[in-house]
């Protein structure tokens, strides 16, 4: 759903200094762009002292912001929507959200914008008398209560993030060389997913992706026809029958889908289950979580995040 707004004028920006490329000159970069357009602009820095300090600042600025700017990762994104929705219990009280990506994945950007330049995307929704504003949707894990922005996964994608660990590239190139050597040495498990009450997997699982974003780690296409607002979580399943040789580039391009033994569903309750004794490897939003169970429910939080439209008329004119 988009929805208009008065125009934004007051601005949080929060900057993540553990990013590698936030720097000073880049934050001072989007201060400029936002000030042109707004009344007061107000800098929070998070990533050097402990976290209870840096919230509390936070929802303090949150509670003056008609908008938010997240500047770092899909891991600075994933911490500023939690602090948005926990800000307010109903979401046209929210500030909006906007990603300026600065991080190794940036798939939250690209879910919305493309590979568009972000100082184009701001300037253009700043410039206009009523902001636009995208009501996204979110999802929990009931067995925790942890939110997730971007997505979750078990399987392969959970895999890639341990792997990641001991490869010595940086940036993309690593997740790169992670995703092909986990696809040529990953073991599928024994699993089990439901859709709203719906057995769609019941064996050999080699990944089961979770989300409303089309895109993780920027280049892997996991849940192509994924809208981040339809009100409807999308589920990605694949088997053990792909080719590991050719599965990174099939997930490049969102053709694992097709394959033999591929499903793909969507609803508002999912439940990934192994079912052969061991605990399931699970994560979100890019991290690892404590493998506790055998068992993740994950549900459907609908239009809880105000974020800046991605339908901006004109930008580029």
């Amino acid at each position: 759903m988009t929805a208009s707004r008065a125009r934004a004028s007051s601005v949080l920006i929060i900057a993540n200094s553990a990013a590698g490329a936030v720097t000073s000159d880049r934050v001072l970069e989007v201060l400029d762009v936002c000030a042109r357009h707004c009344d007061a602009v107000t800098v929070q820095w998070v990533g050097r002292e402990r976290q209870e300090s840096v919230e509390g600042r936070v929802v303090e600025g949150l509670a003056r912001a008609d908008l938010v700017v997240s500047v770092g990762g899909d891991g600075t994104a994933h911490w500023t929507a939690r602090q948005i929705v926990g800000a307010a219990d109903r979401a046209e009280n929210r500030p909006a959200l906007f990603v300026v990506p600065l991080g190794t994945g940036n798939s939250n950007y690209r879910n919305l914008w493309g590979d568009r330049p972000w100082q184009e995307i701001l300037r253009a929704a700043l410039a206009q008398p009523r902001i636009m504003v995208r009501h996204l949707d979110m999802a929990r894990v009931v067995e925790t209560g942890e939110l997730i922005l971007l997505g979750a996964g078990s399987g392969l994608v959970a895999d890639v993030l341990l792997l990641a660990r001991g490869i010595e590239a940086t940036g993309r190139a690593r997740y790169q060389a992670a995703v092909e050597r986990s696809a040529l040495t990953h073991t599928p498990y024994q699993g089990r997913v439901l859709v709203d009450g719906v057995e769609i997997q019941h064996g050999k699982t080699m990944l089961v992706n979770v989300g409303g974003g089309r895109y993780r780690a920027w280049q892997y296409d996991l849940l192509p026809h994924a809208e981040p607002d339809d009100g409807l979580l999308d589920v990605c399943v694949l088997g053990d029958s792909a080719d590991p040789a050719v599965l990174p580039e099939l997930l490049r391009h969102g053709l694992h889908v097709e394959q033999p033994g591929s499903a793909y569903a969507r609803g508002r309750e999912v439940v990934v289950e192994r079912t052969d004794g061991n605990p399931l490897l699970f994560e979100h939003d890019g991290e690892l979580r404590p493998a506790t169970g055998a068992r993740v429910t994950i549900e459907l939080l609908e239009g809880i995040l105000p974020t800046l439209s991605g339908k901006v008329s004109h930008v580029g004119d």
